[in-house]
């Protein structure tokens, strides 16, 4: 049922199609991280890209207006090529809003994140203990939230490309900490 549905959104044109970050259109925001930064390096030259948990739930809805158009190539070359991640504390969040009632879907929350870590070319990156570790210990002023930390300690981790239209993040890709492709 889900691939059905989601076939019928992207002929509707609602469900996001990515691209590299690296691939990007000119004007898209790519911040890496400065010289200092030890990231993990992938045999691959496209980065994985690590959606945050809005992206992710905007882009398993089929909610393509709330992304750009360079974001949506840059998520659909990523989707193509099995690129796209998901941070295991994005299903927390995701399970925790719902919970709060603060976000509602058509079906029990359990099957929506089934549902939406099989779409095409997502894998989730579980929370290694590394990652819980390097959480609280990352350089610079990162951002307070506990789940944004453990996000960008995923994407460090992973090496991958955080995309994102969180203002903190963002900054903190700016001062060069993270690898970050802006949502906005």
């Amino acid at each position: 049922m889900a691939r059905r549905r989601e076939g019928m959104a992207r002929r509707r044109g609602r469900v996001p199609k990515v691209a590299d970050p690296g691939q990007a259109a000119p004007d898209a925001t790519v911040s890496h991280a400065s010289p200092g930064v030890s990231f993990r390096s992938s045999p691959d030259p496209s980065p994985p890209i690590l959606l945050d948990t809005h992206v992710w739930i905007w882009a398993a809805e089929g909610n393509a207006r709330r992304l750009p158009p360079r974001v949506l190539a840059a998520l659909d070359r990523a989707s193509q090529e099995g690129r796209l991640r998901v941070a295991a504390i994005s299903v927390w969040e995701v399970g925790l809003l719902e919970a709060r009632n603060r976000l509602a879907f058509n079906r029990p929350v359990a099957d929506w994140v089934q549902a939406a870590l099989t779409a095409p070319g997502v894998q989730l990156y579980p929370l290694a203990p590394e990652v819980a570790l390097e959480s609280t210990r990352l350089p610079g002023e990162p951002p307070t939230d506990p789940a944004d930390r453990m996000i960008i300690a995923t994407a460090r981790h992973g090496a991958a490309t955080l995309c994102t239209a969180d203002a903190p993040i963002l900054r903190y890709g700016e001062a060069g900490h993270v690898r970050v492709l802006s949502a906005r």
